[in-house]
């Protein structure tokens, strides 16, 4: 007999907790093991900010350990106010910005306020969460898979056939699990198809399209690439346009949980409301720490300009590693690197043999030859939605020891070398 409910007994394992409960296994046997999984960072390699930990540490010195406000402390949601303002342009008051412990809370908040059950839900694979929202929210999807020759971003030529049905668009850029980002012309195409779909609404009376924007990685961006948002592309995107944020990735906070939403304010409001009864807040010393750093334009500069140097450093030389392994005639390829801290690499190794005579006939074994032979963890892009036999891959750097890098292609050229 079914003992939960069918919305707990439906829920999908992660496949990424799969393979590191495949990677810890090894490594309780004593092998060494390369975890490029993991969408998080080493903090003995990237701390968060001294200015930051100190004022955390200031705050709880200070008592400062109460219920916070339930759509984040003031001076927390003032700070975040005029850092969108100086950093990208955009105004929004203190009033259109929601506190909330990191950014997953902020995004079930946005598919249970914008839709009712049975509400469709456009999304592009790979990417992440959006089938697990989708699913909580008792919604219906309309599922994209993108292409590599567009860096795994979705088009407008994607959306539009679907634009009638949708009630919110998903997107994320930069991407995780990719690292690209959306071309300014693609995403100003998406905006104004967007637009135009409302303006048919509002003559019609139908409930809006909205488009739910994570923009977390937006400040790791490297070379000559530029984040771009769809407010400041297109004015009228700021009633349609709910943005997730935070200092999650930006600054090595994983742990520290302090995430913003913001948007319309009618919007921003019931989410406060919904999450005022889910008690999903920030700690309140946390909240006030970041308030304070946030207001320290010095300190906030000197660390991104380090953590993006250390991340774009790791990125270009597995970058260069995989394109000298192509360049010698192994079946690997990898797009690029331009945001976040990951890099995208394909596995052409379905049909391959190993020396003891196995197939590898799909992508499961593909990964569990790359763990076991080259001692390799990567992840899927199955596990982003993608199709199962999508041979490309997600390979995080937040982890990556520098001196650690050449041993890594080292195992892996030995290990692609066995295959016939």
């Amino acid at each position: 007999m079914m003992k939960t409910s069918k919305l707990a007994e439906g829920l999908k394992g992660s496949e990424i907790i799969k393979i590191a409960g495949e990677v810890n296994a090894l490594k309780a046997q004593g092998e060494t093991i390369y975890n490029q999984t993991i969408g998080d960072f080493d903090s003995s390699i990237f701390p968060i900010p001294t200015e930051l930990k100190q004022e955390i540490i200031t705050a709880y010195n200070n008592n400062l350990t109460n219920y916070p406000a339930a759509n984040g402390m003031e001076p927390l949601r003032e700070s975040v106010s005029t850092y969108l303002s100086n950093s990208l342009s955009l105004e929004y008051s203190k009033d259109e910005v929601l506190i909330s412990g990191g950014a997953r809370p902020l995004i079930y908040a946005i598919y249970q306020t914008i839709l009712d059950v049975n509400d469709t839900v456009l999304y592009p694979v790979p990417s992440w969460n959006n089938d697990a929202y989708t699913y909580l929210a008792r919604n219906q999807s309309v599922v994209i898979e993108t292409k590599p020759e567009n860096k795994f971003m979705p088009t407008v030529e994607d959306i539009k056939p679907h634009i009638k049905e949708v009630n919110l668009i998903a997107l994320c850029s930069p991407l995780n699990p990719t690292g690209t980002t959306f071309s300014r012309e693609t995403l100003l195409e998406i905006s104004k198809l967007v637009v135009d779909e409302n303006k048919q609404r509002a003559e019609q009376n139908k409930k809006p399209l909205y488009v739910l924007y994570d923009q977390i990685y937006w400040q790791l961006t490297y070379g000559k690439t530029v984040h771009y948002n769809p407010v400041e592309l297109v004015s009228d995107m700021r009633d349609y346009t709910i943005f997730v944020d935070g200092i999650s990735k930006a600054f090595a906070a994983t742990g520290v949980r302090v995430g913003w939403a913001f948007g319309p304010a009618h919007v921003i409001s019931k989410m406060k409301a919904l999450l005022s009864h889910i008690g999903a807040w920030s700690p309140k010393a946390e909240q006030m720490a970041t308030a304070a750093f946030l207001s320290n334009s010095e300190a906030t500069s000197s660390y991104l300009k380090n953590i993006k140097a250390e991340l774009n450093n790791r990125l270009i030389t597995f970058y260069q590693y995989f394109s000298d392994l192509k360049s010698k005639g192994y079946p690997v390829h990898a797009i690029e690197p331009e945001a976040a801290l990951y890099l995208t690499v394909q596995f052409d190794l379905i049909g391959k043999q190993t020396p003891e005579g196995e197939v590898l006939e799909d992508i499961k074994a593909v990964t569990s030859y790359l763990l076991n032979d080259a001692k390799l963890a990567v992840v899927p892009f199955y596990a982003f939605g993608a199709s199962t036999d999508s041979n490309w891959f997600r390979l995080s750097v937040g982890t990556a020891k520098k001196e650690d890098i050449s041993t890594i292609f080292q195992l892996l050229e030995a290990a692609l070398s066995k295959l016939n």
